[in-house]
């Protein structure tokens, strides 16, 4: 057996080149056994690519790979596996048509004379399903749960292939704050079985939380580790951008103009019982903030006309304004950039040049043609005003980063020149880099007469961004910070129900 000190798994001196990109360079980490070290970098860092030669997926140009102090090649996932080197993707793998005995099992069911042995299959998968937390019957359909216990099934899955590292990749990008906390937890839980993680993650709050290291990469390199006792956010965000956080938020105070939009007692149809009522000004940065469920993205989907209002009054520049659908609320100068930009804001498969005049389609035709002229001008424009980091304007959006596939989604909208910008979660899934970029470009359209309305899950986002906020709970507005009264505590006072003192 191998001693103590020697590392689970141990890379050095590991490099990778793509045509035209130096993915990886001189990348070095080690993992201890039953240890959770974090991974994080800007977008393009090289973790991903680090993380598919770990796993077998993709083979490395130079270095050399240690499991247990042995040097190891791994050629594919099923070699990666045998060594119990296993690989979590964001996007999971599961068939929603089977159920989780037969997912966790997939390829490797046990069989019994020729067939397969149904009780044993199931008896096996509720023993890994435990050690996750999932207190299921084996036969539930996958397709029946929500997306937090899919991802805890894939982790089983990962377990009953004996994994001892565990490479888990943003996997809380698409989870709600309670499926998110049941999942630390569980890695937690791994760890105490001695389970060594490799934890991927743009949230660096669940970092500090969990991390017993953290590795920092930048463009393809190490820029950095720290330890247990070193890991605070300012730490992490300057090695992986090289500066220091207080230069993220810099917001300059604007005079704010005339009311763009005012709601008056509106109801949504997801809290039909709760009155809204809120304005919002020209060259103003308004953040909403509030937990999960409190009905912040359903208010936005009501002001752009997704679901029309239940009830009350809205006003656009004054005048009336009752969006039954999105059109109209185009039409009225509105624009939302939703939360899922994968499935509400873009087309994935499309082209750059489609996607960012998708928006001006109707504006730009020719006798009832496409104006691809026009197409051109406008995608250009966007590529040039946002520096969105692509090739060519023929490059699929999907190939693009999180960080630049959301800058897709604003060019589309900026082509329209609205006066009322709505963002859902505006920085979710990018990087710390791109964050910054974001609050830019934010800050930029509201010196410029545009209105902004913005809902985030992060509380730092909204307290270095917001003129001021708007604080939402059970669908109601529980209170309103001005810029000056804005503190975390007040505003999760606010979003539990708490009322402020006087």
């Amino acid at each position: 057996m191998a001693a103590p000190a020697t590392p689970l798994l141990e890379v050095r001196g590991l490099g990778k080149r793509f045509p035209g990109v130096r993915a990886l360079h001189d990348a070095h980490l080690t993992l201890a056994h039953g240890e959770v070290l974090a991974v994080i970098g800007e977008n393009g860092a090289g973790k991903s690519t680090l993380m598919k030669i770990l796993a077998g997926v993709q083979p490395a140009d130079a270095g050399e790979i240690f499991i247990d102090g042995q040097p190891v090649q791994f050629q594919s996932v099923r070699e990666a596996l045998a060594q119990g080197v296993a690989l979590i993707h964001q996007e999971l793998n599961l068939a929603a048509n089977l159920d989780l005995a037969a997912n966790i099992f997939l390829g490797r069911e046990p069989h019994q004379f020729g067939f397969i042995d149904h009780a044993k299959l199931h008896a096996e998968a509720a023993q890994h399903l435990q050690r996750v937390g999932l207190d299921l019957p084996a036969d539930t359909l996958v397709g029946d749960l929500p997306i937090g216990r899919q991802q805890l099934v894939e982790i089983a899955k990962a377990l009953s292939c004996e994994a001892r590292v565990l490479i888990m990749d943003e996997p809380t990008s698409s989870l709600s704050q309670h499926e998110t906390e049941t999942l630390l937890e569980v890695v937690r839980d791994l760890r105490a079985q001695g389970i060594s993680v490799i934890y991927i993650s743009h949230r660096l709050g669940e970092v500090t939380e969990l991390a017993d290291r953290v590795l920092v990469l930048r463009d393809g390199e190490n820029a950095g580790e720290l330890s247990r006792k070193e890991i605070d956010h300012n730490a992490m965000v300057r090695l992986m951008v090289g500066r220091d956080l207080e230069q993220f938020y810099d917001r300059k105070q604007h005079d704010p103009g005339d009311v763009v939009l005012e709601l008056d007692a509106v109801r949504t149809p997801a809290h039909p019982h709760a009155e809204i009522s809120l304005q919002l000004r020209a060259g103003e940065i308004v953040g909403i903030a509030g937990l999960v469920g409190s009905g912040r993205t359903e208010l936005l989907q009501t002001i752009f006309g997704v679901t029309p209002a239940m009830g009350g009054r809205m006003r656009m520049a004054s005048e009336p304004f009752a969006p039954h659908n999105p059109r109209e609320a185009i039409r009225a100068g509105l624009a939302l950039a939703p939360e899922d930009r994968k499935q509400h804001g873009l087309i994935l498969q499309m082209a750059v040049r489609e996607n960012a005049s998708l928006a001006s389609l109707s504006r730009d035709q020719q006798n009832g043609f496409l104006n691809f002229n026009a197409e051109e001008k406008v995608a250009t424009e966007a590529v040039e005003q946002l520096a969105i980091k692509t090739p060519d304007l023929d490059q699929a959006t999907v190939n693009l980063s999180g960080g630049n596939q959301q800058k897709v989604v604003l060019g589309k909208w900026l082509a329209l020149k609205p006066r009322v910008l709505l963002l859902d979660e505006p920085t979710r899934g990018i990087d710390v880099g791109a964050k910054r970029e974001m609050y830019r470009l934010m800050e930029r359209l509201a010196a410029d007469g545009v209105a902004i309305l913005f809902v985030s899950s992060e509380l730092e986002e909204v307290l270095g961004m917001a003129d001021r906020a708007l604080v939402m709970h059970e669908g109601r507005l529980a209170g309103e910070l001005a810029r000056d009264q804005l503190s975390e505590q007040a505003v999760m006072q606010l979003a539990t129900g708490t009322p402020l003192a006087a």
